[in-house]
């Protein structure tokens, strides 16, 4: 957590205010860049799409740029720079071509498929997750566990207003005071404070059963692991009796941004049957493991009937609980590239 958000740095910080104010574009650049990666984050939790992160997080900076002479130095640089970045990512949620909240149903009780009803959803590479993890250069960024970044998480903030959202990522995320939040997002503290009880209570309606039970773990667990292995011989081999075996009995496959939810494992599998085997089967299948919002994932290709390449079909995120694939969220093959992951094999 960054508890700092308001505290500035002595003459370090009067260094920095007059290098930013004398249009040095090369300093500024530098400075910048030491934040680029967790802002990317940052802007990544409050819109849930990795590519639009990343249209927002330049379009942040450049605000900052043309804003430099804003920074007296009452406040961090970095924080500075995520108060323009939430407000960027404000702005654009507020046009009509981002209207990204799903709205909640009069009779749904709190319970709806929510990974089904956003179909802007991306997953976010672990590489770039690390990427974007304290170092010696930034020792005040924020530690990105799996319970802040995790699709299930993503998903329940997208139920949430902007600026509830704004609110809970500020201080529940990077754990700014509330003072300091406030001040961000030009509003009172009792609005503040009201914003932030409604958007806990709406993301507890839409967090799995189990997730309090998750430890503050940035990696998959070995257990997670040796069941993603286990996930991929078996696809590899087609073998249906041991992905049943791995599937949990009320297990999920979504696919943003297609409205699909297969609920269950046996209309999961249902739909896997007929690609996987017998005359209408695609081919044959290999699997390549990865990661993901700090989850177990596998990219899956398939080499067609004649054809001498294995090609780039879909990615998995797969959400494990005891030992089984409690949900899975198939993503297509344009996001392969972020994954640094081939097109062919």
């Amino acid at each position: 957590m960054d508890g700092r958000a308001d505290e500035p740095g002595g003459a370090e910080q009067t260094a920095v205010v007059a290098a930013i104010h004398s249009g040095d574009e090369a300093t500024f650049a530098r400075l910048v860049e030491q934040h680029r990666h967790e802002l990317q984050v940052h802007c990544y939790r409050m819109l849930g799409s990795f590519a639009d992160s990343e249209d927002m997080v330049q379009e942040a900076l450049l605000r900052a740029w043309h804003k430099r002479e804003s920074f007296q130095g009452r406040s961090t640089f970095r924080a500075w720079l995520y108060r323009i970045a939430t407000n960027t990512c404000l702005d654009a949620l507020a046009g009509p071509s981002r209207a990204r909240e799903v709205p909640m149903a009069a009779d749904s009780g709190g319970t709806r498929s929510s990974m089904a009803e956003i179909p802007w959803l991306q997953p976010y590479p672990d590489h770039l997750l690390d990427a974007a993890a304290p170092s010696d250069g930034q020792p005040d960024a924020v530690a990105i566990a799996r319970e802040t970044i995790e699709l299930a998480y993503l998903a329940a903030v997208q139920y949430l207003p902007p600026k509830q959202r704004a609110v809970l990522i500020l201080r529940d995320v990077l754990g700014w005071p509330a003072p300091a939040a406030a001040e961000a997002l030009e509003i009172s503290l009792p609005s503040l404070k009201s914003a932030l009880q409604r958007a806990r209570a709406t993301l507890r309606t839409h967090l799995p059963e189990q997730r309090s039970e998750w430890g503050p773990s940035t990696h998959p667990s070995d257990e997670e692991r040796a069941v993603l292995r286990r996930f991929m011989e078996a696809t590899e081999r087609a073998d249906l009796k041991t992905l049943t075996a791995l599937l949990r009995e009320d297990a999920r496959q979504t696919m943003p941004p297609e409205p699909f939810c297969f609920e269950g494992r046996d209309a999961i599998l249902a739909m896997w049957t007929p690609v996987m085997i017998g005359p209408e089967a695609w081919g044959d299948w290999r699997t390549v493991a990865t990661a993901a919002n700090r989850q177990p994932a596998v990219a899956n290709y398939v080499r067609r009937h004649g054809e001498p390449h294995y090609e780039a079909v879909n990615l998995d995120v797969l959400r494990i609980e005891n030992g089984l694939v409690a949900e899975i969220t198939t993503f297509g093959p344009e996001l392969f590239p972020a994954f640094r992951l081939a097109a062919r094999l």
